[in-house]
């Protein structure tokens, strides 16, 4: 993969550009700003960007607003926001601007790098990946900590693994269940927020995004 890297500590930065790179990826530029990110992906029109949220001047969603930047200049570019933070204001806006290739995870869940790596891959091909923690904040932001109450907590779990893009086999393993129960889940869980059911793994997914940019 062809990747840009756009994150403010010189430390992460170097770090993400020798895993990637030991990998057999070409990290095309690693900068520490949102600026010099839009002119690096202006220039290199890279396969995927990795993205940290909080970057100067302020360090509250400067990368948020610059994936969208980015998406608007280059539409379909894949972006993977990597942070330590869940920002809920842009995010929803961002995804449902068109969820393919848009991946959202927390540095501190992810334990292993080829997790990371795995999610890169999947962003980079048109895959939507997040965090579960990042669904349950835009579901509450978007619904209401109320409406949250109504999913049972393994129905929680598998919204989380849905909206990484799993599908149902990879959800039953996941959660040590049979399929047919992740599909009676899945059923429940739409109902619960007024989806209709899919068939289609990503769509599932883009209908919570859907869902969740007409509550903001």
């Amino acid at each position: 993969m062809r990747v840009v890297i756009a994150e403010d500590s010189g430390i992460l930065r170097d770090g993400l550009t020798y895993l990637l790179t030991d990998r057999g990826h070409r990290v095309l530029a690693a900068v520490a700003d949102p600026e010099a990110l839009r002119a690096a992906v202006d220039e290199h029109r890279p396969d995927i960007a990795v993205i940290d949220i909080r970057m100067p001047p302020t360090y509250t969603d400067e990368g948020l607003r610059a994936a969208l930047a980015v998406r608007a200049a280059h539409p379909g570019t894949p972006v993977l926001l990597f942070s330590q933070y869940v920002e809920t204001r842009y995010a929803a806006q961002l995804l449902a601007g068109g969820a393919d290739g848009v991946g959202y995870l927390l540095k501190d869940r992810v334990a292993e790098v080829s997790e990371f790596v795995d999610a890169l891959t999947r962003v980079a091909g048109g895959a939507t990946v997040l965090d579960p923690e990042v669904v349950t904040q835009l579901l509450a932001g978007g619904r209401g900590a109320e409406e949250l109450t109504g999913l049972s907590v393994r129905e929680r779990a598998v919204l989380g693994l849905m909206a990484e893009g799993r599908s149902n086999v990879a959800i039953a393993a996941a959660l040590f269940l049979s399929v047919g129960a992740v599909e009676k889940h899945i059923t429940s869980i739409f109902g619960k927020l007024d989806l209709p059911p899919s068939e289609t793994d990503h769509r599932r997914v883009l209908a919570v995004l859907r869902h969740l940019q007409s509550e903001h």
